[in-house]
């Protein structure tokens, strides 16, 4: 028998416990996208579009949020996937973001405990050629001291020295000729994409229009105010009437912005940031273990993930496409380079079996280095009452959505209180993570994507004893997965399912495309797709990832 988590139903949480699973059927959504005026247009649906319908519609206010691609589909499914504080801000001398950061961060452990977990990360002290060597381990020490006063300490875990035996223990493969020890510290991780569909989901239980593939193409007018948007979506087009837009989009904030002022000047300066994917057989890790790359002011962070290690990130300015980015060969052999130095691993290109990168929108003038660059957000709101929130991080978004709301409602001369603070998300009322995690096998796997919401994926199989099968052999995802993501979380292509709800794409990128057929009939039968529409989206797939391997191996652009 497969033992899913159990509810514990509680006063402050009841409103986040489903009986039945939240459906989201597209028609049903689109109808009410077009026939009903809106407190509150969002346009973006990254982690901080998705937070912002959240808190909205939590306030009482009437939500639409709108998405041109897919749910994260941009940055938020592309970050290092940390929750954390940043040590890196605290060097900046910018103690307030971290504080900030570390409330926040605390905030989804609670709200969020299936999608956010605890994660140990180590700082190697080497005699040479490291992050840190022994003159500044002990001023670095006094740094993760000033990280536990600001917060870290509600992670129920203080930094510690490390051992050399002990680093090795987490790091076998470090070159122990050069290591004098260790700091060991905590922070978080989580599956960037999902968290983000969930918090896009709990909008949509608490009253929100939440849809996808929904491209804003012009914004309406009256009076010389920003009152909605026309939204082209399946080959229509909606005009959706609003109390108040919000510019959601990121990286392509400006876009919006110049649609409604044409005297707006560009402010936001994408910068560039990669990971690679490697075996963990190749690089045995536990946690994170951060490394130097020779001759760069960037550290290395190799994560482990089940079975895969997680390389990165890079901090570079970008001027390409907004639309493709894609890690490049040169950037492959850089974190590579790095990873060598550290670890007797002697990886090569072969050794990289998955990739992502992806643009942070920064704020701020052209001149300095990104990796200087703030990671503080803005909001405003121009003379039109479009508002505009850029700029920021993904362990920030909850707050980011709360000042966002507080700016909307100045707008719409209206006055409620934020209730996302304590607000658990679908899901994560009543998990918990040592009961789901001691069932293993089929029960462990879903209670760690799903939280308590797994037994909705479970009825699945009673309704068809295939469904409990793997996507394809050798994959850690069920077929229920794709039908649960076809009916509750709006997937409309083999892309949404492999790249965003199981994240097959990063971490089993061959497997994935052996996978896409499967994936494509699941959905067919699911959503009524045509036999044309499904190998058309199967070939996009394929023909995407053949892309990123091209630019990522032979160097091509």
């Amino acid at each position: 028998m497969i033992r899913l988590p159990e509810r514990k139903a509680r006063s402050e949480t009841k409103n986040a416990i489903r009986r039945t699973p939240l459906r989201l059927d597209r028609r049903e959504q689109l109808d009410r996208l077009a026939c009903r005026p809106v407190d509150v247009l969002v346009v973006g649906g990254g982690v901080t579009g998705c937070y912002t319908a959240l808190d909205a519609a939590t306030r009482g206010l009437s939500v639409a949020l709108v998405e041109r691609d897919d749910f994260a589909s941009g940055t938020s499914s592309k970050s290092s996937k940390m929750v954390h504080g940043g040590l890196r801000y605290i060097e900046q001398g910018n103690l307030p973001l971290v504080r900030r950061s570390l409330l926040e961060r605390q905030r989804f452990r609670r709200n969020a405990p299936h999608l956010v977990q605890r994660l140990p990360f180590v700082f190697p002290v080497l005699t040479q050629d490291g992050v840190f060597d022994a003159r500044i381990a002990k001023a670095f020490e006094g740094l993760l001291w000033t990280y536990d006063l600001a917060g870290g300490w509600r992670i129920g875990r203080l930094h510690r020295r490390l051992t050399v035996p002990e680093v090795l223990v987490r790091a076998p493969r470090l070159r122990a000729d050069r290591l004098k020890g260790g700091l060991l510290y905590y922070d978080s991780r989580t599956d960037d994409a999902r968290l983000t569909l969930t918090i896009a989901r709990t909008a949509a239980h608490f009253g929100a229009t939440v849809l996808n593939g929904a491209d804003c193409r012009a914004l309406i007018r009256e009076g010389g105010r920003v009152r909605g948007a026309t939204v082209e979506v399946d080959g229509r087009e909606v005009d959706v009437r609003a109390g108040v837009v919000i510019n959601a989009t990121g990286v392509w904030s400006d876009t919006l912005d110049g649609l409604s002022d044409p005297g707006h000047r560009p402010r936001v300066r994408p910068a560039k940031g990669v990971h690679i994917m490697v075996p963990w057989t190749r690089l045995p890790v536990d946690g994170t273990v951060t490394v130097p790359i020779p001759g760069r002011a960037r550290r290395a962070t190799c994560t482990r993930w089940g079975d895969v290690v997680v390389v990165g990130t890079t901090d570079t300015d970008y001027d390409g496409s907004l639309d493709e980015v894609l890690c490049t060969r040169e950037e492959m052999d850089y974190l590579l380079d790095g990873a060598n130095t550290a670890f007797d691993a002697d990886l090569v290109p072969a050794d990289v079996i998955g990739s992502m990168a992806g643009l942070r929108p920064l704020v701020g003038g052209k001149e300095g280095a990104t990796l200087d660059m703030s990671r503080d957000h803005r909001v405003s709101t121009d003379a039109h009452g479009l508002v505009t929130v850029t700029g920021g991080k993904l362990t920030t978004s909850r707050h980011m959505g709360e000042l966002v709301v507080d700016e909307a409602l100045k707008v719409l001369g209206r006055r409620a209180r934020c209730r996302t603070a304590r607000l658990p998300l679908l899901g994560g009322a009543g998990y918990d993570a040592e009961a789901t995690s001691a069932t293993g096998g089929v029960g462990a796997h879903l209670g760690e994507r799903y939280g308590t919401e797994a037994r909705f994926v479970a009825d699945l199989f009673a309704e068809d004893p295939s469904l409990i099968e793997p996507i394809i052999e050798g994959a850690g995802h069920l077929r229920a997965e794709v039908v649960y993501a076809a009916r509750c979380e709006l997937a409309r292509t083999v892309d949404d399912v492999l790249s965003r709800r199981t994240r097959m794409r990063l971490f089993a990128r061959d497997l994935s495309v052996k996978a896409a057929p499967e994936v494509g009939r699941l959905l067919q039968r699911e959503l009524g797709l045509s036999d044309e529409e499904v190998a058309r989206q199967v070939d996009d797939y394929v023909s995407g990832v053949e892309r990123e391997k091209t630019v990522l191996m032979e160097g091509l652009s």
